[in-house]
């Protein structure tokens, strides 16, 4: 874990998350871990346990005193119309709110909050170990400011900008559910080594080290996936044959291609209020 600590004269004073489920948690045990410390946060959530020690906790909002500059804004889109009054109540004016509701646009986030300044935030649970893609868009301020934002976040993962809002479903299918794919996938590896003869325990040990080593690789190499893959491949060798099934009739294109529209689609469907 290679976590980038906060200058903490950039950060913001206190910041409450309103809703703090797992991806908030996250958040947060990144953050404390880079040294900011807990009492700079205050959650507001009738049901979230397991946080870190020190951050304060209200299970309502009549319960906090004070207005916030900073808010994360971390409950299911679908509850957005119902808890705005609410959230709004914990604003103080021009205040921050960076949301990371899926499928939740500017433009809904502005109308709720209309003195707010709105940043939407796509991270992923490795925010917690400060390795999550962060997709931000902010279309309304300027370069200093967002440089100010990526402070506050790059100790949660690498910052990457936006700059199209009709991007962010993508930015969500791909950065956000992207690791449930990949933990998908490592259990397949898994049963696929047990098929072939290993022990379950070794089997799945093999297939999180190499992932592991594989993505880490990926990260650090100036070569692109494609072209490490082709330096693992030896013509007629044991990884030839197994790429020869991955990649007939584009098997594996298409089915990551399905899998990102279908998760792309949904977060579409929640910007229009689906609550399936």
């Amino acid at each position: 874990m290679n976590i980038i600590k906060v200058a903490m004269s950039a950060f913001p004073s206190q910041i409450c998350f309103y809703g703090c489920g797992n991806m908030g948690s996250a958040m947060l045990r990144g953050w404390v871990a880079a040294g900011v410390s807990p009492d700079t946060f205050h959650v507001v959530d009738p049901v979230a346990e397991n946080l870190p020690a020190g951050v304060a906790v209200s299970r309502a909002s009549q319960e906090v005193a004070r207005p916030f500059d900073v808010l994360v804004l971390g409950i299911k889109p679908q509850l957005l119309s119902s808890f705005a009054p609410d959230i709004a109540s914990l604003l103080a004016p021009g205040a921050w709110v960076i949301s990371i509701l899926a499928g939740t646009t500017t433009q809904t986030l502005s109308e709720a909050f209309p003195n707010a300044r709105i940043v939407r935030l796509m991270p992923n649970l490795a925010a917690a170990i400060g390795k999550s893609p962060l997709g931000v868009f902010a279309p309304n301020e300027s370069e200093l400011v967002k440089a100010d934002i990526a402070a506050w976040l790059t100790p949660l993962g690498a910052v990457i900008w936006i700059d199209d809002e009709a991007h962010m479903d993508a930015v969500t299918a791909l950065a956000g559910s992207g690791p449930a794919f990949i933990y998908r996938v490592i259990d397949a590896l898994t049963k696929g080594g047990e098929a072939s003869g290993l022990p379950q325990a070794v089997a799945a040990q093999l297939a999180i080290s190499m992932t592991e080593g594989a993505a880490i690789l990926a990260a650090t190499s100036p070569e692109t996936p494609k072209a490490l893959a082709a330096r693992v491949t030896s013509p007629g060798g044991t990884t030839a044959a197994g790429l020869a099934v991955l990649d007939a009739d584009n098997a594996l294109d298409r089915l990551m291609t399905q899998t990102l529209r279908a998760a792309c689609d949904r977060g579409a469907e929640l910007a229009k209020g689906d609550p399936k």
